[in-house]
């Protein structure tokens, strides 16, 4: 019987270290990481029966963390109002084969931001029994949104204060491990993503309610008295960040933002999902041409991805903590990709050491699962994926994928 599993690279970034560890080791017993370092310096007790992996040419990190995903996603072009279409089995296999994805590629650990009903308290439970493949999951299971807000298809609509801890009541009782609020519209049909949404005391009764259960709070917000709203509320995680007034004009609050990164507010941007839609249209451009109408979506799309270069840029200069979260599956952005986050952080001004952890530390504080994964240290559990070359050289590696380890077992991706 193997005691000890000892697995080996040129290099080695432990997601705490701002300075990868050179021909390293790390030493796995059981489901835990027991060392990390030089090769030299690891080894397992004398006499302790060791199974040893040797990568060359490679690179170990972290499993991968998304922090801002929606499993029950197509990433076809669909809008949430045509998922809602679809019946709850539907969704639910959909999910699972969105798990499975999104482990292959490296993402060991993910946060739900919203899917109906109980699907993704389902999900988790057949991982857990390893009925299907997937990564550790973090579920907020429906968002809390107003009457006709966005999401609130999703089966969690709330009005006044009451109906609101309520509804942090019932989502404690259901297994979620925070709660998403959609503090502004977005792409629901009946919503508006220039308003707010719930005033500011019911807001605020959520996050009180939640912070009582020890739970955080992620708030998706689209413009800047939203950010403003949760920000004043408490919220833990500030989702998309985009600074417009309610007339769709730029309204960038600098001072909102420093107060943001005195706080220790997160903030999750999504970069890549208007990049791959910029990408798509692109393509179509070129192979079939655009329609007049889809030639101004492009044309809007380019220039809202300019902006959020600018806002990313800014953010980070003030000192907020941006953390990689992909928004997959929506809009044209599948699963299994969020690589790609992490490669937009990096072009928009992050190193590709501070992009990395962006997506794995940082994205685990995020979560409140850092004290479990996210960096490679003793006594967290032996999730790490490996990469074939160095992603520090050339980030776009990242989607170079040669094994994936969850809780110190190799995953099987041939299926």
């Amino acid at each position: 019987m193997v005691d000890y599993t000892l697995i080996t690279a040129p290099v080695i970034i432990d997601g705490t270290s701002h300075d990868p560890i050179l021909d390293g080791a790390v030493l796995i017993q059981d489901s835990k990481i027991v060392s990390v370092g030089e090769a030299s310096n690891i080894s397992a007790p004398e006499g302790s029966e060791v199974k040893k992996i040797e990568y060359p040419n490679s690179t170990i990190l972290p499993g991968l963390i998304d922090s801002h995903v929606h499993l029950i996603g197509v990433g076809d072009g669909r809008t949430g109002d045509q998922l809602e279409a679809l019946p709850d089995g539907v969704l639910a296999i959909q999910a699972a084969r969105n798990a499975r994805k999104h482990l292959h590629s490296g993402v060991t650990t993910v946060r739900d931001c919203g899917a109906r009903n109980t699907i993704t308290f389902d999900l988790r439970q057949a991982i857990e029994n390893g009925f299907t493949p997937g990564p550790r999951l973090v579920l907020s299971g429906r968002p809390i949104a107003i009457v006709g807000g966005h999401l609130s298809y999703f089966g969690q609509p709330a009005t006044g204060v009451v109906e609101c801890q309520e509804s942090v009541r019932q989502l404690v009782k259901e297994g979620a491990d925070f709660v998403k609020i959609t503090a502004t519209g977005g792409s629901t049909k009946t919503s508006s993503p220039l308003l707010p949404s719930f005033n500011l005391d019911e807001l605020q009764a959520i996050v009180n309610e939640a912070h009582k259960f020890q739970l955080h709070v992620a708030a998706h917000c689209t413009s800047t008295e939203g950010i403003r709203r949760a920000f004043v509320a408490g919220v833990d995680t500030i989702i998309h960040a985009m600074f417009f007034d309610p007339y769709g004009k730029v309204f960038y609050d600098q001072e909102l933002v420093d107060q943001i990164a005195e706080k220790g507010v997160f903030v999750n941007h999504n970069l890549a999902q208007t990049l791959e839609l910029v990408e798509k249209m692109e393509i179509l451009k070129k192979d079939f041409g655009l329609s007049a109408e889809e030639e101004i979506e492009l044309e809007n799309a380019k220039y809202f991805n300019s902006l959020r270069e600018i806002w990313f840029e800014n953010m980070k200069s003030s000192g907020v903590t941006l953390v990689a979260g992909s928004d997959s599956a929506w809009s044209y952005y599948p699963m299994g990709e969020f690589y790609k986050e992490i490669i937009a952080h990096s072009d928009y001004g992050m190193t590709a050491m501070e992009a990395i952890i962006s997506g794995t530390l940082d994205a685990a504080k995020s979560c409140c699962v850092d004290d479990i994964v996210g960096s490679l240290e003793q006594g967290k559990n032996a999730d790490l994926v490996v990469i074939d070359g160095n992603p520090l050289e050339d980030i776009k590696l990242l989607a170079n994928v040669l094994d994936v380890f969850k809780d110190g077992l190799l995953v099987d991706r041939t299926n």
